[in-house]
């Protein structure tokens, strides 16, 4: 190829409004100039092929966007794209999940849209194996115990055969179902599809979550936020666990109605809960969840690599313009008729 692909890096300052919604956040999630040229140094064969324009927030963007070819961001004006920018083929989103950018009628004929799978399974997986054990050595409720200063001794044994049920077997879903069988547990999986994956001894498609969701001493749910998912963990599948059953959640707050969740919990049906995601994000100081008993609510870290998610993110884009370069179809491509 002897032309140079132009390339736009879109990165967003912290805003309670967009994301990342943290001064933590920015620092973790910007494409600096540093990190592009560390990845240009691990993929040279194409980094000579890219013309490459880093911004910030829309300061440049429909100048830059004029000839440009692939688009790197979170979020993006998407008002009359096509004309903005008429050379563009594809858009490369900087995180797993595209909901906020759906539906997506938007999208200009002949553009590929790319989501970041891959870049959060390590960590998530990690996530996954420590909260499963939080929840079997009762950590939860002996925090909200160290909060009240309530001495209880909550005793545990060693977790092996006891069932996890993942919801929602991805990226995400697919680390901790790894990390958990190494512990001796009983997997369980939840999929759109039912399609088997090596580190889950039973996988059942969505429509037939009932079936397992009984059985399970522990719930992780990392699912995308989509019509089909929003409200899946209403009040009356909680209440089909298991007594003393614990839950997580990583994936998307639309999925659990959290009212129910905090009944439960201060009924004692369920033993705990550790979640990471809300809406909205960052959780107001006012919400009733901060107080509620054994639960653990944690800032939106479960699957995001705090000193490398930029390098793992930018090896998967450099991946996907070496296909691109060589006439091959990309990976990840989002199907906007499911939202992921």
């Amino acid at each position: 190829m002897n032309r140079k692909i132009k390339l736009h890096v879109k990165n967003n300052h912290a805003s309670p409004d967009t994301f990342p919604s943290t001064a933590e956040g920015e620092l973790v999630f910007t494409t600096t100039q540093e990190r592009w040229d560390d990845a240009a140094r691990r993929h040279p064969d194409v980094a000579q092929h890219l013309d490459v324009f880093i911004d910030w927030d829309c300061d440049h963007f429909n100048e830059s966007m004029r000839d440009t070819e692939v688009l790197f961001c979170w979020d993006l004006p998407t008002a009359d794209l096509a004309a903005v920018a008429p050379n563009l083929k594809w858009i490369h989103i900087l995180g797993a999940g595209v909901e906020h950018l759906c539906p997506m009628n938007w999208v200009p004929d002949g553009v590929q849209v790319v989501n970041n799978k891959g870049a959060h399974s390590v960590k998530a997986g990690e996530f996954g194996l420590m909260s499963v054990l939080m929840l079997h050595s009762h950590i939860p409720a002996i925090v909200t115990n160290q909060q009240s200063a309530h001495w209880k001794s909550l005793f545990s044994s060693p977790i092996a055969g006891k069932t996890a049920l993942i919801v929602g077997v991805g990226s995400l879903g697919g680390g901790a179902a790894k990390q958990l069988k190494t512990l001796g547990l009983e997997v369980l999986g939840v999929n759109r599809s039912g399609n088997p994956h090596p580190a889950v001894d039973e996988m059942v498609a969505t429509d037939q979550i009932d079936r397992l969701l009984p059985r399970a001493d522990y719930v992780f749910i990392s699912l995308p936020a989509t019509p089909e998912t929003v409200g899946l963990f209403n009040r009356k599948r909680l209440e089909s666990m298991k007594p003393g059953a614990g839950i997580i959640n990583v994936g998307r707050a639309s999925a659990m109605d959290y009212d129910a969740l905090s009944d439960l919990l201060r009924s004692g049906h369920l033993s705990g809960a550790i979640v990471d995601v809300f809406d909205p994000e960052p959780l107001p100081a006012d919400s009733p969840l901060w107080s509620v008993p054994n639960l653990i609510v944690t800032p939106h870290v479960s699957a995001d690599d705090g000193d490398n998610y930029v390098p793992i993110t930018l090896d998967i884009l450099f991946n996907n313009l070496r296909r691109y370069i060589n006439g091959q179809p990309l990976e990840n491509v989002v199907r906007p008729e499911l939202g992921y």
